[in-house]
């Protein structure tokens, strides 16, 4: 998804006028912008047909209904320490795409030990696992994706998904989250509640580099209307703001997340997923609690019991202990969502 930008007017262009929240007056927009009046509607209604839902005020003008703190290269790398900022090649972010993990699997890697980090304000057609959509509400969200290049494929690849939780986890912590766990494989959870997700992509060659595409999507803040969204779609959906009590700045909190996935990019290369076990067990939100794996028709109830030293699922079935790889296989509290 794009917004055209007719008239000569961008939508980030227009959103920027009205991030304040305060009414905007047609004419003092166009004159702002160096465009007509007429080309400041057309602007507004491209804005709502992609879901931003501003406000027109008879004789007074627009306005969005909260102030949104747009996203922004320099002030999201200030909270990256500088040591790691080296490791980030590019930082892209246009205001609408219909995915961020599509945007950089359609292009070539970037190099050994460096990655390419793209974000958007829209996100049309975001994905989550097993082809579920993910649905990034306008200003209050985070969709964005790492683009990453191992030399040769990690031994402990399946289990990157849960290295990259604990990751995003301790950066919700650094911006001032407390209580938010993990779901096994790729769910990051407040009060069963789905706060975000993890997906990613591979392309890769047997024997050769490994090319990986890690999207990352957290809920900030939440309105009524989004929580409902998310409801339709059968998710309990939660928000950092229930976990802090105000919405941390959407820059700081990219800052911070791709401050704790780089270092924990590097490490996963020459360490693997070991150093993340205890981590993600000590944040592991079903650990002894009665669960549902469901695996194409099949639906298996046990108590969960963890994750292994590779990271699949461990379900004690009536004192049978099996395990679940990530795949088509999902998990879910008894009598809960997954």
């Amino acid at each position: 998804m794009a917004i055209p930008a007719t008239d000569g007017l961008s939508g980030r262009a227009l959103v920027a006028r009205l991030a304040d929240g305060h009414i905007q007056s047609g004419e003092r927009l166009a004159l702002a912008l160096g465009v007509s009046r007429t080309a400041v509607w057309k602007g507004i209604e491209r804005l709502r047909v992609a879901g931003i839902a501003v406000e027109a005020l008879p004789g007074r003008g627009y306005r969005l209904p909260e102030p949104v703190e747009l996203l922004e290269t320099p002030r999201l790398l200030e909270a990256i320490e500088p040591r790691r900022r080296r490791w980030l090649r590019s930082v892209e972010i246009p205001f609408a795409v219909e995915s961020t993990n599509s945007r950089l699997l359609a292009r070539d890697p970037p190099p050994f030990g460096v990655g390419d980090a793209c974000l958007c304000e829209l996100q049309s057609a975001g994905r989550g696992r097993r082809g579920r959509r993910w649905i990034a509400p306008f200003g209050a969200g985070i969709a964005l994706s790492l683009g990453w290049q191992y030399r040769e494929m990690p031994r402990d690849l399946p289990a990157l998904s849960l290295a990259v939780g604990v990751a995003v986890v301790r950066a919700l912590g650094r911006a001032g989250a407390i209580g938010i766990g993990l779901k096994w494989p790729n769910d990051i959870w407040l009060l069963d509640a789905k706060l975000g997700g993890i997906l990613i992509d591979l392309r890769a060659e047997a024997d050769g580099p490994a090319f990986v595409v890690i999207g990352i999507g957290v809920n900030l803040a939440l309105s009524a209307a989004a929580r409902a969204a998310f409801a339709a779609d059968g998710v309990k959906a939660a928000a950092v703001a229930d976990a802090c009590g105000a919405p941390p700045s959407r820059n700081l909190t990219v800052g911070l997340i791709l401050d704790e996935l780089l270092q924990t990019l590097v490490e996963f290369e020459h360490a693997g997923f070991a150093p993340y076990r205890q981590p993600w067990a000590a944040l592991d939100v079903l650990a002894g609690r009665r669960a549902v794996v469901s695996a194409g028709d099949q639906r298996i109830a046990g108590t969960a019991r963890g994750i292994d030293e590779d990271g699949a699922l461990r379900l004690d079935v009536g004192g049978d202990v099996r395990r679940f790889v990530a795949g088509d296989v999902s998990l879910r509290p008894e009598g809960g969502v997954a």
